[in-house]
């Protein structure tokens, strides 16, 4: 199926952003790394997907998150974020906050059981996002807005569906070795060109892909030195500071990651609720994602010296935190309102759906989950 063509206005944003892409390859010798063209596509100043204008979430934007789906999503999350807040401190971080409604419905739940919040800090690079996100949190004074990781922080941390937005290395196994794919312009179009791993990104193989020599000439894979690099930062920011941050996001652990039958790697990309895989389709005007490697993330974790307090199911977690008896408060008698609402926690828990696919890893310091969450805890299979 074709996919549906932009209007004049978004097409030519998506020119803007094309020509300034190609200025930087051109800078560059000829060839930027597949992670720097993936960073201007998504976030380069007004024009990239991110910090551009265009919707991104909804019924008019390319995709949909757990907290659009239902406020109970929302208002289990607050039964975690409760449980931690008990153990450190009444503050939260959100990165990269959507339009605001998780904020809303996580602070709306935690209000209702007389938990006060005294900070809750977004963390966002979309303009059109944080605009929508302002409006949306406007009765909230509670809320404001940052641009990067303070230096010290206590509490909880939020990011649903940020590790996949975050700027990942191409490899491909040639007959000459490991390869990193570049990307350069052919005939007045982006292409790939292959060029050798410097020693960091062949330390980040070797780390992340224990296996990479065992796979077959012509596998591609993704490496994620940035989003390591965010669990780092993660870590000092807790450094000594009581507290845990809880990730959402579609992935697998290593040894499911790296096999065979995933040859062509996770890469994906989401334009107006289509998928498909070509990162090179109109530049600026869709998200471009891969698959965590949750493995890579909680190494990172410990090895900055934060604990790996549990990693599950998205399934496992909100049932544990008691996501069925929240639904149960709305009289399953009274379907005009029940049905809509059991067929959204159905979503975000049918193994079919989000419930398997979805993990969650919680890092964390000197906190721990409640057992009704523990109980679905996978961390041995990291």
């Amino acid at each position: 199926m074709p996919l549906p063509l932009p209007d004049s206005d978004a097409l030519a944003a998506s020119q803007a952003l094309q020509q300034h892409i190609a200025s930087a390859i051109q800078d560059a010798g000829g060839a930027i790394p597949f992670s720097r063209f993936m960073e201007l596509a998504l976030y380069a100043p007004r024009l990239g997907y991110y910090s551009g204008g265009a919707a991104k979430l909804g019924a008019s934007g390319d995709f949909t998150t757990a907290p659009e789906i239902t406020p109970l999503f929302g208002q289990a999350l607050a039964r975690a974020a409760a449980a931690i807040i008990a153990q450190s401190a009444p503050n939260i971080i959100e990165f990269g906050a959507g339009t605001g409604k998780l904020a809303r419905d996580v602070l709306t739940a935690l209000a209702a059981d007389g938990i006060e919040v005294d900070s809750y800090t977004i963390i966002e690079l979309s303009g059109e996002l944080r605009a929508r996100q302002q409006e949306a949190l406007a009765d909230f004074p509670n809320v404001r807005w940052i641009d990067g990781f303070p230096e010290r922080f206590s509490g909880v941390v939020l990011a649903n569906e940020v590790l996949d937005a975050m700027p990942v290395e191409l490899v491909i196994k040639t007959i000459d070795g490991w390869r990193r794919q570049m990307v350069t312009i052919e005939d007045g179009r982006f292409a790939y060109v292959q060029q050798a791993l410097d020693p960091l990104l062949a330390a980040q193989l070797a780390r992340q892909v224990p296996d990479a020599e065992h796979l077959a000439e012509g596998y591609l894979t993704e490496l994620h030195p940035v989003a390591c690099g965010f669990m780092a930062s993660l870590a000092s920011m807790f450094a000594g500071e009581k507290g845990a941050a809880i990730l959402f996001d579609y992935g697998f652990p290593a040894h499911e990651y790296y096999v065979d039958a995933r040859v062509g790697g996770t890469l994906m990309c989401h334009y107006r609720h289509h998928s498909h895989p070509d990162p090179f389709f109109l530049p600026g005007l869709q998200d471009i994602t891969a698959h965590v490697d949750f493995t890579a993330m909680a190494l990172s974790a410990q090895d900055a010296g934060l604990e790996v307090l549990g990693y599950m199911n998205q399934a496992g977690f909100l049932l544990g935190c008691g996501i069925g008896d929240l639904l149960l408060r709305t009289d399953p008698n009274d379907a005009v309102r029940y049905l809509p609402q059991s067929k959204a926690v159905q979503k975000l828990v049918s193994p079919a759906e989000m419930g398997e696919l979805f993990k969650v890893l919680v890092v964390g310091n000197e906190v721990e989950l409640p057992d009704a969450i523990l109980r679905a805890d996978r961390s041995g299979r990291l």
